[in-house]
């Protein structure tokens, strides 16, 4: 796979995991939801925590592209904290979606 490439399909594969969470009642989009034996709605907690998981899920990909196209460079902290911001910002449209938009009664 060509590097650039590679950094297309992370991009895009960040922005669709970033805002699954906010979109789908669904953990990690496939299980089911359940409390006290009924479908429920996810609380925001378990919302941020799909994030957070998705998170490290998609920084293991982009640890994979770039470990297949070349030497693996090793990161600090800083690094983390500005990816883990820019996949917050890309969590954005999904969140004003889920709590912010104003759905109308029909």
């Amino acid at each position: 796979m060509k590097q650039t490439l590679a950094i297309y399909v992370l991009i895009l594969l960040a922005l669709v995991t970033a805002n699954l969470p906010f979109l789908s009642e669904r953990v990690f989009g496939a299980v089911t939801f359940r409390r006290d034996g009924a479908r429920a709605r996810k609380p925001f907690w378990l919302r941020l925590a799909e994030v957070l998981v998705l998170y490290l899920v998609v920084g293991a990909i982009g640890l994979g592209f770039e470990a297949s196209l070349g030497n693996v460079f090793p990161q600090g902290w800083q690094f983390y904290a500005i990816t883990l911001t820019l996949y917050l910002v890309l969590a954005y449209p999904g969140f004003v979606y889920r709590y912010l938009f104003k759905r109308t009664a029909r």
